[in-house]
């Protein structure tokens, strides 16, 4: 008897003190229908096994907390096209559920709200349809909902005034209707609530002004009427009202002044009544057998009125009344049609399709991030006044500051599908912004930069003063503090970067013919003496990494060198750790190795790398296309895919000025002046 009391001992020991693995458990059981709801295909979500452990980290977009239990899923931009499943609910400790920039359909299930550990829920830029369930008004740890660019229909829940935590409610171009319920004035920590392009009528509620964190109220193109309340100026350009023309107001610059009928609620106007206390119905009007018998009742009707013209006055007022309500609406319906005809840049009427809708977000227009005007409240802000006497203006400023929104929308929040590529100190993404023009958006974290924020501010200013027709332009930056990163936004060069064209095979496309081959050699060499050179606004740079991945090509085949200057902003280590590379491709000048230094010759040096890797179609070189440049045997340092198709004169001259700028003693190699110079008697002979 002992030995079994100890033996169930040790299994109870081992029960409390072993963690629960999450394979074949509950949770694992709940994640399997969800794969078979989201990714019906099956190609998205394949590492999500019934056999696997969603806490080894080989279920993609899957994290565990420490208990080991599902605490996040993330899964935005992978192209899911199934729907939202009910099983989600059995993922208790659920805190963040990112599922925006799909393509899920059907209907947000209500059992979402049986999870009380959510803190994020986006499910925008989808096409999930049908009302909004209130029952997410219980989940009370809620701090994001985000359910913008979808096809949801219905009134907006009047439970969600329970959501005490939440500080943003998007739900921006979707077709709801019905009022703003006046609850969401008790949500205190509510710092964006955007209800913009969807199908809303009647007043703003004044309790809106109760909200004491409020900072971005956008409503437009609704059906709103009435006095705009005015404790909302205090928003001032985090008001937005625009197309809503029944809307007025004093002392807010985009709305009309409101006339004396605009403090009626034409929406909630009765049928006019005559008072009938001892009148007779005036013309025209018409009075139920009710209300005559319920009057007579109370009244002596039998008497007739010592004053005859009252109910002629009766009937001119309420003729009058009718006239000018009728008016008033002529004036709106009239005022509207002008809105709709004049407004060029996005949808007038209240509300817009799912289509639209898309289009606008595929085109970078949808505002899809609750970080905006959020996002500089804490941490990193290297422009937080360290730019003065620095070289920006506010107009500098203003010029090249984007803000996390527009990043995050250009890159459908830096979908993975987006990433052009990755390298050990930042990610690039293809982004496309507000006006439809393509960008590369590289990502640096802030642990990659320089710690000196004035020196990462001087940095900063020299990229942004970079102006030449053979370098990648700067459209722009943005800092993270939530992310703690800085984004660069660059001019997209849409045929890749020069590497892409050598290393071919023997008849593979793409090939470039010889003379584009020439106009790319011409345009990397005034790239490079632009940067060499000293000018009013810049000083001379390094580039110090310049290659043929650093060189990038445009629709029109130009050759835009990147990253020059780049590393006047990064922190030292990862400069140097970036010069690995440079060394076994062959570009890094052998003085190097003995001084540590870079000067123009160094970049001379991987120059006549370059021009040598053009001509012969190849990235790693050897000594027989050094020596067939050196003796002019074309058949060892010319690519074999041109099939004779060049200029021998041309091709031999070249190799020679590859060679010079190649030799060892970086007081032998020209400058890259001299070298234009030599370039330009190539192309007249």
């Amino acid at each position: 008897m002992g030995v079994l009391w100890f033996l169930f001992f040790l299994v109870l020991l081992f029960t409390l003190d072993v963690p629960w693995c999450v394979h074949g458990n509950t949770e694992l059981r709940a994640l399997m229908e969800l794969k078979a709801s989201l990714d019906p295909t099956n190609k998205v979500l394949g590492s999500w096994k019934s056999d696997g452990d969603p806490c080894s980290g080989s279920f993609v977009g899957v994290a565990c907390n420490e208990h080991r239990k599902v605490a996040n899923i993330s899964l935005q931009g992978k192209g899911l096209s199934g729907e939202l499943s009910p099983a989600i609910a059995r993922l208790k400790c659920l805190s963040g559920l990112y599922l925006h920039y799909n393509s899920l359909s059907g209907q947000i299930p209500e059992e979402l709200s049986q999870l009380q550990e959510l803190t994020d829920l986006y499910l925008n830029v989808n096409d999930l349809s049908g009302n909004i369930p209130p029952e997410i008004g219980n989940m009370a740890g809620l701090q994001v909902l985000q359910l913008c660019c979808n096809q949801l229909t219905g009134n907006i829940p009047t439970d969600f005034g329970s959501l005490k935590r939440l500080s943003v409610l998007a739900l921006q171009y979707n077709s709801l209707d019905g009022k703003i319920p006046a609850s969401l004035g008790k949500l205190r920590m509510l710092r964006r609530l955007d209800l913009s392009f969807n199908r809303l009528s009647d007043t703003i509620p004044p309790t809106l002004t109760d909200i004491p964190h409020l900072e971005i109220l956008d409503i437009r193109n609704n059906t709103l009427s009435g006095i705009v309340p005015s404790g909302l100026k205090r928003l001032k350009g985090g008001f937005q009202s625009d197309n809503n023309p029944g809307l007025c107001g004093t002392g807010f610059p985009t709305l009309r002044s409101c006339g004396p009928f605009d403090s009626m609620n034409i929406n909630q106007l009765k049928p006019f009544t005559p008072h009938l206390n001892d009148t007779a119905p005036g013309p025209g009007v018409t009075l139920n057998a009710s209300n005559i018998q319920g009057h007579c009742n109370r009244t002596h009707c039998q008497h007739r009125s010592r004053f005859p013209e009252i109910p002629v006055i009766s009937g001119v007022t309420v003729v009058t009344f009718i006239f000018m309500v009728a008016g008033f609406l002529a004036f709106v319906r009239c005022r509207r049609r002008k809105q709709k005809i004049g407004n060029t840049s996005g949808p007038s009427e209240g509300s817009v399709s799912t289509d639209q809708a898309k289009e606008f977000q595929r085109n970078g227009s949808v505002s899809v991030s609750p970080l905006i005007n959020l996002e500089y409240s804490y941490g990193w802000d290297p422009l937080g006044g360290g730019w003065k006497g620095i070289g920006f203006s506010q107009e500098n400023l203003n010029k090249f500051m984007f803000n996390l929104e527009e990043v995050e929308s250009a890159t459908r929040c830096f979908s993975e599908s987006n990433i052009l590529g990755k390298t050990n100190f930042s990610c690039v993404y293809k982004g496309i912004l507000k006006d439809r023009s393509p960008v590369a958006i590289r990502s640096i974290n802030v642990t990659r930069c320089k710690s000196e924020e004035a020196e990462f501010i001087k940095g900063l200013y020299l990229l942004t003063s970079l102006r030449h027709e053979n370098l990648v332009k700067l459209r722009g930056f943005c800092f993270s503090r939530g992310r703690g990163e800085c984004f660069l936004i660059y001019d997209f060069a849409s045929k890749g970067n020069l590497s892409k064209y050598l290393d071919l095979e023997d008849g593979i496309e793409p090939i470039l013919d010889w003379s584009t081959r020439i106009s790319i050699i011409n345009g990397i060499a005034k790239g490079m003496e632009y940067l060499h050179k000293s000018e009013a606004n810049k000083p001379p740079i390094v580039h110090r990494n310049i290659s043929v991945e650093k060189v990038l090509i445009d629709q029109q085949f130009n050759p835009l060198i990147a990253d020059s200057g780049l590393h006047k902003i990064l922190a030292d280590d990862i400069v140097y750790s970036t010069l690995k590379v440079s060394a076994a491709m062959g570009y890094l000048a052998p003085e190097y190795i003995t001084t540590g230094r870079f000067t123009e010759k160094t970049d001379v040096f991987a120059f006549g790398v370059i021009i040598l890797q053009i001509l012969s179609g190849k990235i790693q070189l050897t000594s027989a296309i050094r020596s067939g440049a050196e003796s002019s045997r074309f058949e060892d340092f010319v690519d074999k895919n041109l099939r004779g198709e060049f200029s021998e004169s041309m091709a031999a001259k070249l190799g020679k000025i590859a060679l010079n700028c190649t030799l060892e003693e970086p007081d032998d190699r020209p400058t890259m002046e001299t070298i234009i110079k030599e370039l330009n008697d190539c192309s007249v002979s």
